[in-house]
């Protein structure tokens, strides 16, 4: 009776056995690889812009030969399918990751130009750039960091094919952060924060030299140094809009016109807290 029941429970582990190995060998997805045929099915998933199947290829061929030949390009390649893919968080993990490991490799400029990109798509967002007109009061800092690492590319790799295009968007990326300053200005003129205003203007002066907000930064300076009494400043400031811009429209006969923005809720504490029932 136990040798009928020792055959009959070898007989079923056999057949357990044996399906098993059957339903190993007819999936392909767990079939041996070679690096060279992980990286060919990914280039080719690429380039028929399958990015969910290149992305898998490529994280095989990094995890099962992590020291093989094809193992650093499969590494800039997640690069492209994650920017492909939209995951800006993933292109600058992964771009920093790739700087770090591999300093000296001959495409890491590729990874530095990638990491700029990515920062520069995070600072300009979907909702951002296509439902909203205020692009100029976005949060700077992904702009600035954006900035920083293009001119960072342009510093060490003065040769790099992707000069011309992070050139480009750092021209864009001043204008913007440019505008951010006068943005700003603007509202603490509006509050009434006149030095405050000033020094925004300032800013523009010092670091967005070439953008064409620096003659709007020289009227709100010249004019919150007026609201100031700051004579001296702001006959200095002033003699600069009059030197190189005399077309602004603030100016009026060698003058500053004022620009109404310090008008906004000028009143007085009493008038406020009466509702305007005492001036």
């Amino acid at each position: 009776m136990h040798s009928i029941k020792s055959i009959l429970l070898a007989l079923i582990t056999a057949s357990f056995l044996s399906a098993g190995l059957s339903a190993c060998s007819s999936n392909p997805e767990r079939e041996v690889r070679t690096e060279a045929e992980y990286y060919d099915e990914a280039r080719e998933a690429i380039d028929d812009d399958n990015m969910l199947i290149a992305e898998d290829r490529l994280k095989r061929l990094e995890s099962e030969y992590p020291f093989g030949q094809y193992a650093e390009h499969a590494q800039l390649e997640l690069i492209y399918v994650s920017f492909k893919m939209s995951d800006m968080e993933g292109v600058l993990a992964k771009s920093e990751r790739f700087i770090r490991l591999h300093p000296q490799h001959p495409k890491v400029d590729y990874a530095y130009y990638m990491r700029g990109l990515a920062t520069y798509e995070l600072g300009f967002a979907f909702v951002e750039r296509y439902l909203s007109d205020e692009t100029e009061y976005r949060n700077p800092v992904p702009l600035q960091d954006s900035f920083a690492y293009f001119s960072e590319l342009l510093r060490r790799f003065p040769d790099s094919e992707y000069n011309a295009d992070a050139r480009a968007r750092m021209i864009y990326l001043r204008e913007r952060l440019a505008s951010y300053q006068i943005n700003v200005a603007k509202y603490y003129m509006k509050r009434h924060a006149y030095l405050a205003a000033a020094n925004r203007c300032e800013e523009v002066l010092i670091h967005y030299q070439k953008t064409p907000y620096v003659e709007d930064a020289l009227a709100i300076m010249t004019e919150a140094y007026q609201l100031l009494e700051m004579d001296e400043l702001a006959e200095k400031s002033l003699a600069l809009l009059k030197l190189n811009y005399p077309d602004h429209p603030q100016l009026v006969d060698g003058q500053l016109k004022e620009s109404g923005l310090a008008d906004v809720d000028r009143r007085s504490f009493w008038n406020i807290i009466s509702f305007g029932l005492i001036d």
